[in-house]
């Protein structure tokens, strides 16, 4: 690349290129790829130094990887931030740095040791990947002024040819010092803060199941402690199919909608003769028992993880589940019959067979580390009432084993050797929350407000186990049962008998005339991993709720088959569309349920009265609509998580912009007027679902403007109805005017705070 003639330069260095690559694949180490990287780019550019600079984020700092023209010992050694230097500059402000004399520019830094003191001319490019910083190329010569703006541009095609190996070579070299930092580093920790999945409090002693070390993917060995034998590996194999009966047993009847679908794969993989059977062969051939389990379901989980169907790299989970149990079972010191109580565990992995014989096993609560819950386990904890928080924290692991914890999973923290100060306001937390459990007796049959007002107090219904709460707290009917989740935890679509005898025992369990059964609604934070194209770049505004049920009608139609089916034909039933944005989706809704009574009428099932159809309100194109919808629905329900979503643009599943999502936004308020006017002027009932219908200040509001049915989770309407009946609803449509007038968070709060509970 100097003045001097050459033989087409860039034609020579694309082939280096394909050299370093096939350096990759024969084995050499990261290193060494880097050593040959810089000696082949100076060898074609007839530099006479050339350096590799990576970027290492986290410290903030550029790293001298590879240099051929100076010191060797400063590879690994020498580093330096953006501010320093010009190949700090280069990157900074990602942009060539050329200079005839180097050392004549004022932000120019020797570096120590280096030789580079025999070099004049300076050449550096900036290594990005997108808009990701990597790194430095930099070349040097003796000579001043020999780079030209050519050589500029063939150094940043190189440089982008290099990105990638550069790139990943960064990441490999990241990876050794993430494993290689010891514990030690870590301070000793007094609290952890993360992330609610189900609200809770737990005092107990920490009990670690896996930590951060522990293998993600693979199962790995157990240390037995006794001499295995073939007549041990059968015991295990009893006992543990043993085991999945009995639990699955127990769950049956309050998790008839999912229970048997956690562990069918389970059973049917345990009996299988290429599993069990394939681990029997191999101990019969000298294979000790434990290896040839560790064996089998290894293979089997590279299998289905290698999959390209999404259904088989689900059974990835059940395989590696199974594994662990059957190597529990062969330990026969380490019975499996212990008891959680007084515990907290924590855990990097949770499988749902584990949640479920923990909550069996009285687990106090359970602190998850990283990439937060899966739709498994947030659902199954919550209906087992297991209080569950998720944390990013490492210091998590740097907790003693059988240290003293208290779980504050209403906030998210977790307190480690907690002083009598917080274990007093834990324990009378606990202690409020076991009372609520017990005050069905206390609990008004009908909610009134102070001054006589009907206010009707309906149950959201996640899972079939939520019934007996929404009975017990006398709920007024079923607001939403939301029918995705028997979708979510298990591989495949439930047929149409499944879901049939899902919503038969739904609308059939409180003897309340009112069950409102909402169609699927996937997308977003909810996926179904069995249905191909789900991965979307943006999936809260992409393939969700109705639009996903709109382009995937044979779904849609066997869903509202089953509802219609388990509605009967003594009322119509109330069917809950999610999403809508316009009337056009409203309409095409009602055409397949149209399609649906015909289609069950033409085989025999009978005909079925017309149901109930309403629309949710979550998007602000059906707020703008809301007035047509209202005339041609036959209700409206305020969905209000995502209402909130989308009215101030916030991804309320982003931590980073959480403080930001509010119920008391101006916007959102106002918002709600206008669908109550509407859902008003068409007389069509309208409730309230999500955040604000469980909350105090919120239905103050919302009764102000004649909003008078709101649908909570059942384990909050003592509370609400103690907070309802001291509200009067005439003072609340006074006070709702001037509320929708106030353009602050600071005026809505202070203002709904001093009124809302008089």
């Amino acid at each position: 690349m100097k003045k001097k003639e050459k033989k087409n330069p860039g034609a020579d260095m694309i082939c280096s290129v394909s050299e370093l690559v096939n350096l990759v694949k024969q084995g050499q180490d990261i290193l060494g790829v880097l050593s040959t990287m810089v000696s082949i780019v100076c060898r074609h550019t007839e530099a006479d130094a050339c350096s590799i600079y990576l970027y290492n984020e986290k410290k903030k700092k550029l790293v001298l990887q590879a240099s051929a023209g100076l010191n060797p010992e400063l590879t690994g050694n020498f580093s330096m931030s953006l501010d320093e230097g010009l190949i700090g500059l280069t990157l900074k402000e990602l942009r060539p740095v050329c200079e005839s004399k180097g050392q004549d520019n004022p932000a120019f830094k020797p570096i120590p040791n280096s030789g580079e003191e025999q070099y004049t001319s300076f050449l550096a490019i900036p290594i990005v990947r997108g808009s990701h910083r990597v790194g430095v190329l930099a070349l040097q010569d003796r000579e001043p002024a020999q780079f030209t703006e050519s050589d500029i541009q063939q150094l940043q095609a190189i440089a982008s040819q290099l990105s990638p190996i550069l790139e990943s070579a960064q990441l490999l070299i990241e990876i050794p010092e993430k494993y290689q930092q010891p514990r030690k580093e870590l301070k000793p920790v007094s609290l952890i803060r993360g992330t609610p999945v189900v609200e809770g409090v737990a005092i107990g002693e920490a009990y670690y199941i896996e930590g951060p070390e522990a293998d993600s993917s693979f199962i790995t060995a157990y240390d037995t402690g006794y001499s295995e034998t073939i007549e041990g590996f059968h015991s295990a194999i009893a006992r543990t199919e043993e085991q999945l009966e009995t639990l699955q047993a127990q769950l049956e009847e309050e998790l008839t909608d999912v229970a048997s679908l956690i562990f069918s794969s389970h059973m049917l993989m345990l009996r299988d003769a290429g599993f069990s059977g394939a681990m029997e062969k191999l101990i019969k051939e000298g294979t000790a028992p434990s290896e040839a389990v560790i064996k089998v379901a290894n293979d089997y989980i590279s299998i289905f993880s290698a999959s390209s169907n999404p259904r088989m790299r689900e059974k990835m989970q059940d395989t590696k589940d199974l594994g662990h149990r059957i190597l529990k079972n062969l330990i026969q010191n380490r019975a499996d019959t212990g008891n959680y109580s007084g515990h907290i565990v924590l855990t990097n992995e949770l499988l749902p067979s584990e949640l479920l014989k923990l909550a069996a096993q009285k687990v106090e609560g359970i602190v998850l580390f990283g990439g937060g819950t899966t739709a498994h386990i947030n659902v199954l904890a919550s209906s087992l009432h297991v209080p569950l928080i998720f944390t990013e924290d490492e210091n998590l692991f740097n907790i003693p084993s059988a240290a003293n914890l208290a779980l504050d999973a209403l906030e998210g923290v977790l307190f480690v050797q907690p002083d009598q100060a917080v274990l007093k306001r834990l324990k009378q937390l606990k202690a409020g929350a076991e009372r609520l459990e017990h005050q069905e007796n206390e609990i008004q049959e009908k909610t009134f407000t102070a001054d006589g007002e009907r206010i009707y107090l309906r149950a959201a219904v996640n899972l079939i186990s939520d019934l007996q709460l929404a009975q017990r707290f006398k709920a007024e009917g079923i607001g939403l049962y939301r029918s995705e989740f028997p979708f979510l935890i298990r591989s495949d679509v439930p047929t149409e008998e499944e879901q049939y005898r899902i919503y038969r025992i739904v609308i059939r369990a409180l003897g309340h005339p009112l069950a409102t059964l909402r169609t699927l609604d996937v997308g977003g934070d909810k996926t179904l991993s069995y249905i191909p194209d789900t991965e979307e770049a943006n999936p809260f505004l992409g393939l969700r709720g109705i639009r996903f049920l709109l382009k995937n009608r044979l779904i849609l139609a066997a869903q509202l088959r089953a509802m219609i089916r388990a509605g009967g034909t003594r009322k119509p039933l109330r069917i809950l569309f999610p999403l809508i944005s316009s009337l056009d989706d409203f309409r095409d809704a009602k055409n397949v349920v149209e399609y649906s009574l015909k289609k069950l009428e033409k085989e025999g099932h009978g005909r079925f009265p017309f149901p109930k159809l309403g629309a949710m309100i979550e998007l602000p194109s059906a707020v703008e609509m809301a007035q047509e919808l209202a005339q041609e629905a036959d209700f409206l329900s305020l969905g209000t998580n995502d209402l909130i979503q989308y009215m101030l643009g916030i991804d309320r599943t982003n931590e980073k912009v959480a403080s930001l999502y509010d119920t008391c936004h101006p916007s959102v308020l106002r918002a709600v007027v206008r669908v109550a006017e509407a859902a008003r002027e068409a007389r069509c009932p309208l409730s309230v679902c999500g955040t604000m219908g469980s909350d105090p200040c919120s239905i103050y509001f919302m009764m102000g403007l004649g909003i008078k049915e709101f649908t909570m989770p059942p384990s909050r309407i003592p509370a609400i109805q103690t907070q309802v009946v001291k509200m009067k609803y005439k003072q609340a449509q006074k006070d709702a005017k001037h509320i929708a007038s106030l353009g602050t968070l600071t005026e809505v709060r202070k203002f709904l705070t001093e009124s809302a509970i008089t």
